[in-house]
């Protein structure tokens, strides 16, 4: 996923200051509800954008959303500041997302995201999680979210950070019509 070069290097810049501290694991689960706050309500970006929202209502509204604590907080607001001053604070989610990345890639953590057509059997899904460790290197371990697509119809799909596996219905009536029309 290709965030900027912007948010990469202040992503970048921050992972290292938030290693010298300490800090990094708590800035990332920070980071991550951060993410979410922003998929969850596009409305945020609009706000941290508009030049009429005051800079001290942006850092609140990033702070809150991020639920940091302790010395993760302080990290986080020393960005924001920084962002501030250099008027690039329409960064944070890029930022964000760049962080994650960076995370990730530092401490061997593939991001993978099933999705079903409807919500999976505790038991399923604790099967598909089994097999797809099986395949990540053995020193690497495994973030897993899960989501519901009924266009999907049945099946699932397994992304793991940029490689997908789709095991549809949907997929299969796509691959059968292009098939069909193939003839």
């Amino acid at each position: 996923m290709n965030q900027g070069l912007i948010p990469r290097r202040y992503a970048k810049a921050l992972f290292e200051f938030a290693s010298d501290k300490g800090v990094e694991k708590g800035l990332y689960e920070s980071m991550c509800r951060l993410i979410e706050e922003f998929r969850s309500e596009p409305a945020m970006q609009k706000a941290i954008s508009n030049p009429y929202v005051s800079v001290d209502d942006k850092r609140n509204l990033i702070v809150s959303a991020a639920a940091a604590q302790g010395k993760a907080l302080e990290a986080l607001v020393d960005l924001i500041k920084l962002l501030e001053r250099n008027h690039r604070i329409e960064y944070m989610q890029g930022i964000a997302l760049a962080y994650n990345v960076i995370y990730r890639e530092e401490k061997k953590i593939y991001f993978v995201e099933i999705t079903s057509a409807a919500p999976l059997q505790k038991e399923e899904m604790q099967r598909i999680c089994t097999l797809v460790e099986k395949h990540l290197p053995q020193d690497s371990t495994a973030e897993f979210r899960e989501f519901q697509n009924p266009e999907l119809i049945g099946g699932f799909t397994v992304s793991i950070d940029n490689e997908m596996l789709d095991a549809s219905v949907a997929n299969e009536l796509k691959q059968l019509r292009i098939k069909l029309l193939s003839h």
